[in-house]
């Protein structure tokens, strides 16, 4: 007979967090600031979820790049609470560059950034001097942009539409779409504009371009990912007083007749054990947390099986000698999306090591290695003309393929929020009602929004709330003036701007 070890709560206002990716570290940081004695569960021997890294040799290596933006607010609250906001700084202004393989070599090279200007004053040079684009393409992407922002994400209709459809019907053409609106939005959304809602679109686009003139400057880990997800994390976690506990999963979730929850473990040498508690979040993947959900929890538990998930690859290839002098780059006219350069993050002495990420990469995500190196370093050689001479030490690819849930038109319908039917259950996950797509914005404020339903469930309130919990965005019309294509494009901020366009 299996005996089964039960470890029993002392007080009330205990609590288990079942999942130790960003929404249960969150979920566990904000219940134990509020005085709940929490247990955080893992299946893996790490924390930090899909975000997260492992040694290869010498190199020390994220299984993607995972980037943030200033307008972040959670994710930016939550480095600060882990104490790891220097190791991911932000730029000091938005500056991308895109480079067009298909274009002479010597206009080549555009760039996305901001000038020092309020919104939406702050993108005007850089859309009119935007060298990838038609000069009527530019015209009609600053309408598109007014239009956009009179959208309202909240609206259940703009769910059931796609992107791409709206964007052809604001005169965007082709070329629009895969130069500048696809070029953001496949790298935050993980799908082409025809696949993805418009509601999540409008959401993403207007809280990272038009929400402030900061919004869209970019942040990123100067230190591998596990430095700030597991180690940094799990040591707020214990002084926070919690307890962690990987190679721990869960297996069943049941309600006592109490009130009280039980929480069934993973057999081990010693038989099972089970966690009793008052409060449970579940901060695991749709698929797993319908396995694990009691009848009646959530209405039409179904529907978390409906939610699909996209792909990401990562192409890590790691040369002899220095072939990028950027911290990254866009591609336009090739396979190659954006390169990052880890060579210090990693670890590297010598060298380069550069990072490719592939977001929506479903013909990629299944091919050998043998496969991708033969399609990869070839393109490579086009977007990098260092590269050429250069010997590659090291090739190697990472593959997440269910890296986010896929953004589909329909997919709000699908994702349930933090609260359940039964007391003392509620979920996390960047999958559940954020209102933000698969990020770590959105995994954290889900963990943030979970923890408030166990603690409603508990009787209890957080002491204060978090500083990333900001009014909503401005209005269209404000002490700048309606938004519309002039203030976008404005003729008076094209004189100087070519002197900004660069060769490589």
């Amino acid at each position: 007979m299996t005996r089964t070890a039960t470890t029993r709560a002392t007080t009330a206002g205990d609590a288990v967090v079942v999942g130790g990716g960003l929404a249960g570290v969150t979920a566990a940081l904000s219940l134990a600031d509020s005085g709940v004695r929490v247990t955080l569960l893992e299946g893996r021997p790490r924390l930090g979820g899909l975000a997260f890294s492992f040694r290869r040799g010498e190199l020390t290596v994220d299984n993607g790049q995972h980037v943030y933006l200033r307008c972040c607010t959670a994710y930016r609250w939550f480095l600060e609470r882990v104490g790891g906001a220097s190791l991911a700084p932000l730029q000091e202004r938005l500056d991308v560059p895109v480079v067009d393989v298909a274009r002479p070599p010597g206009r080549r090279l555009g760039r996305l950034r901001r000038d020092p200007l309020p919104v939406p004053l702050h993108l005007g040079r850089s859309l009119t001097a935007y060298p990838h684009l038609t000069l009527a393409d530019r015209a009609r992407v600053g309408r598109a942009a007014a239009a956009l922002y009179r959208l309202d994400p909240d609206d259940p209709a703009l769910d059931e539409r796609d992107f791409g459809s709206w964007l052809a019907s604001h005169g965007q053409s082709p070329r629009a779409v895969e130069a500048l609106w696809d070029l953001i939005g496949v790298a935050t959304l993980n799908a082409r504009a025809g696949d993805v809602s418009l509601a999540l679109a409008a959401m993403v686009l207007r809280t990272g371009l038009l929400s402030g003139a900061g919004a869209a400057d970019i942040g990123w880990a100067r230190v591998p990912l596990g430095d700030l997800h597991d180690r940094l994390a799990r040591r707020a976690l214990e002084a926070a007083g919690v307890r962690v506990r990987t190679r721990a999963r869960a297996t069943a979730l049941t309600r006592r007749e109490d009130g009280r929850w039980q929480v069934a473990l993973t057999e081990g040498p010693g038989g099972g054990e089970t966690l009793d508690a008052d409060a449970v979040v579940l901060a695991v993947p749709p698929r797993e947390a319908h396995g694990l959900l009691p009848g009646g929890a959530v209405e039409d538990a179904g529907r978390l099986l409906e939610i699909g998930h996209s792909p990401i690859l990562n192409v890590h290839v790691v040369y002899d000698r220095k072939v990028l002098d950027a911290p990254f780059v866009a591609g336009l006219g090739t396979p190659v999306q954006w390169v990052f350069d880890r060579t210090d993050a990693s670890g590297l002495a010598e060298g380069q090591y550069l990072a490719l990420s592939q977001s929506a990469a479903h013909e990629d995500i299944d091919a050998p290695v043998a496969g991708l190196r033969a399609r990869y370093l070839p393109e490579l050689e086009k977007l990098l003309p260092l590269t050429r001479g250069a010997r590659v030490r090291d090739f190697f690819v990472t593959r997440e393929r269910a890296a986010t849930f896929t953004p589909a038109p329909g997919v709000g319908r699908l994702r349930p929020g933090a609260r359940t039917r039964l007391p003392g259950l509620a979920l996390a996950g960047a999958w559940t009602a954020t209102g933000w797509p698969a990020t770590m914005e959105g995994a954290v404020r889900s963990g943030v929004t979970a923890a408030d339903a166990a603690l409603a469930a508990l009787g209890r309130t957080r002491p204060a709330r978090p500083d990333f919990e900001t009014a909503p965005a401005p209005a269209a019309t404000g002490q700048h003036g309606p938004l519309d294509a002039e203030h976008l494009l404005r003729p008076g901020l094209v004189g100087g701007a070519a002197r900004d366009r660069g060769g490589e």
